[in-house]
């Protein structure tokens, strides 16, 4: 019986009642942030700490956790704050940042494929070592008493060992099996479950010979080959559910009684939508009041920012920045053009999901052969000498030495080697049919801002000004998130030039920045609105007092190797054509330049997608460069794709490989190498098809034990990865 003991006596009654009424109030106390948001900039360690110790300044953030490889910062901060809040402090540490729904992600999931893999591994490798010390001393002499004990000893060791280490192989082969077809698994569960039953029947028998060594072996190599092939794959996210994240998961609906913060899938049609400086649209809409200007360059690769004003039209995940709007909706939720966009996305995914890699063409011939020979080997062998153990020990061999290890290693081995060898250049192959993919292509598609221009504005003009209009510019300029401001900013800054005493500085939505020096109207903005005239390159203009209208003219700086890499790509022989978003000028310009003779210029998502398709249908092979929003459904598309580190995340996602440096000239090598690569993965489908030729009628024809052949099989194993070392 349980006493229960009386609760202790208070003076209090006040006193009893208060750690009740904390835990209550903890109870009901509001429970913290957590804000997910995208840094498509970021990508070295002194970025993770920089972002991380800004955040930290502030007293409202708890904590804050970059992610380098999915280039995201997780914070955790007071109850009342959003991301609206936390975004400036990254912003003012010199880095871009978007807010990610962290309901439209699923929650990361640590790599646990890879780790209980590398468990089976270490387990198996273990148990071999161990296995193959007992089996020394029976090839050694040992006998009778003492060789049934060690073989009984190996059994207690493999058999545990086996059941855990080769589920993998088991798994896929019993699904394989109960759908009704093979696969490469197959084969390899039968030459693991025979060699232990045809062992423990030995042992029974207290017979000469067991092949628990050989079982255990033939786990470890195949364990080594599909850990290797679980290296060179990435674990990706789908790029459609990396856009539906980008969507604004709040908004500010105006309502007769004021403004209110809703959930964005509370939206409908015609509802009144506030967006302030800085904000991504929520929805498809229309301005109803206020000007400003707008980003669209993730959507639509337009360097330059566009005029807003009542009536015009704008999109789901384009950036206000200088002025709040109100937007009329016209299309939520699905509608969206980002939605579509992530439609066509997925579309495009779908498709390029059915592209049959080597090795499954390989195992789509290969596992119905085994099984016939072992099967025949079997029959015949029973047939002919009516010895059942002699027949079941043929079997086994053939199906051991016939087991596709060394084709489980042909592919893995060389996408590991090549891979890394990329890796030194700066590629990260994160599909694991990517190189052989990259290596059919013969057509190269380059988008132009943030792919083959850096996509940023650069002043070409700085040295034709005077120091005070210089010091005057840097005053109006470093208070606007403007592009344009932002170049000037930083160029008069390199120049060691401070700002001049302007007063009264005030950014007008959709024109520009204006102040007073000296007791002067000084403005930078607009040509139209200072009086100046309207050039066709790319300016903003500057204006003192009544003086003459001066403008400031920009440039979008080349990738550093875009030219060596466009070079190269043509005289290897592949077709290169340039497809942008931007505007006619701007893209003609740029293909006149790097020698590019097919571009298309103004191209919407489902335009670069339809293109691509057009010209797959036309029977090309073509790889997709890009690193916008914009790019995303055009990378799905592709038969291959590339996309820098600093594109933003969805379609980083999106594409086969990432490009983590910031120069381009990698990427006609990393054709090369696929090529290589591909011609070292047929030359090890050759290697193990020429073993098996010659091995498999020595054990048909009974020459061949079990642990011969699992010694053959090791061999063969050994080959196919020295031959993929070739490409180091």
């Amino acid at each position: 019986m349980t006493a229960v003991m009386p609760p202790p006596a208070s003076a209090c009654p006040a006193c009893s009642a208060a750690p009740a009424a904390e835990a209550l109030a903890a109870a009901q106390e509001p429970s913290e942030a957590h804000i997910i948001l995208s840094l498509p900039t970021i990508h070295c360690a002194a970025c993770m700490s920089a972002v991380e110790s800004a955040l930290m300044k502030s007293d409202t953030v708890r904590s804050a956790r970059v992610n380098l490889t999915m280039k995201r910062v997780s914070i955790e901060a007071n109850p009342d704050l959003t991301a609206a809040d936390v975004i400036p402090l990254v912003e003012a540490a010199g880095y871009e940042a978007h807010e990610l729904d962290s309901t439209a992600l699923s929650a990361t999931q640590t790599d646990r494929a890879g780790r209980e893999l590398l468990m089976r591994l270490a387990v198996a490798g273990f148990a071999s070592m161990n296995v193959m010390l007992l089996s020394v001393a029976v090839w050694s002499g040992a006998e009778g008493p003492t060789r049934d004990m060690f073989h009984w000893i190996s059994a207690a060791i493999v058999l545990p060992s086996v059941a855990f280490a080769a589920q993998p192989f088991f798994k896929n082969a019993w699904t394989a099996l109960k759908a009704g077809h093979l696969n490469m698994d197959v084969p390899i569960s039968l030459a693991i479950l025979l060699a232990l039953v045809t062992s423990l029947w030995e042992t029974s028998l207290s017979g000469e010979h067991a092949y628990f060594d050989a079982a255990i072996a033939l786990t470890f190599f195949l364990l080594t080959g599909r850990y290797l092939d679980h290296r060179t794959r990435s674990v990706a996210r789908s790029a459609a559910e990396e856009l539906a994240a980008l969507e604004v998961p709040r908004a500010w609906r105006v309502t007769e009684d004021g403004e209110e913060q809703i959930n964005v899938a509370e939206l409908q049609v015609g509802d009144l939508i506030r967006v302030r400086p800085g904000g991504r649209m929520p929805v498809d809409g229309e301005i109803a009041d206020g000007t400003s200007e707008l980003d669209r360059s993730l959507l639509t690769g337009e360097t330059l920012p566009v005029f807003a004003e009542p009536g015009l039209s704008v999109s789901a995940g384009e950036v206000n920045l200088t002025g709040p709007l109100t937007i009329r909706a016209t299309a939520v939720g699905r509608d969206t053009s980002l939605h579509r966009m992530a439609d066509l996305v997925s579309i495009a995914e779908s498709g390029r999901s059915r592209y049959t890699s080597l090795a499954d063409k390989a195992a789509k011939l290969y596992a119905p052969g085994v099984h016939i020979l072992s099967a025949l080997a079997f029959v015949g062998w029973y047939l002919y000498s009516g010895d059942l153990r002699v027949a079941l020990n043929i079997a086994a061999a053939v199906l051991i030495i016939t087991c596709p290890c060394a084709l489980g290693l042909a592919v893995p081995a060389v996408t590991t080697a090549a891979s890394g060898r990329l890796f030194k250049r700066g590629l990260l192959i994160k599909d694991a049919t990517a190189l052989e993919r990259l290596a059919q292509i013969d057509t190269v598609v380059f988008d132009k801002t943030g792919t083959l221009t850096a996509g940023t504005p650069e002043v070409t003009n700085i040295d034709d000004f005077t120091r005070r209009d210089l010091e005057i510019t840097l005053a109006l300029a470093s208070g606007s998130s403007h592009p344009l401001s932002q170049s000037l900013t930083a160029a008069i800054q390199g120049a060691g030039i401070g700002a001049a005493e302007v007063s009264e500085i005030q950014e007008v939505p959709g024109h520009g920045t204006q102040g007073r020096w000296n007791g002067q109207l000084v403005r930078l903005g607009r040509a139209a609105w200072v009086d100046g005239p309207s050039l066709a390159l790319t300016s903003t203009c500057l204006r003192v007092g009544d003086g003459p209208v001066q403008a400031f003219t920009f440039t979008d700086r080349l990738r550093d190797g875009a030219e060596e890499a466009v070079r190269a790509l043509q005289e290897a022989g592949h077709k290169v054509i340039l497809m942008s978003g931007d505007t006619t000028p701007a893209v003609e310009a740029l293909a006149n330049r790097l020698g590019i003779e097919q571009w298309l210029a103004e191209a919407l998502p489902q335009d670069k997608a339809a293109r691509i398709q057009a010209l797959t249908d036309q029977g090309a092979k073509v790889l997709m460069v890009g690193d916008g929003l914009n790019d995303t459904a055009a990378l799905t598309a592709a038969h291959a794709s590339i996309s820098p580190a600093s594109a933003l995340d969805a379609a980083r996602v999106a594409s086969d490989i990432v490009l983590l440096g910031g120069e381009l000239d990698p990427i006609p090598e990393a054709i090369t190498t696929a090529q290589k690569a591909t011609r070292r993965i047929r030359e090890n489908f050759t290697i193990a098809t020429w073993y098996n030729i010659i091995a498999v009628p020595l054990a048909i024809a009974g020459l061949c034990s079990p642990l011969i052949a699992a010694l053959a099989m090791s061999s063969s194993s050994l080959t196919v990865s020295l031959n993929a070392l070739r490409l180091r």
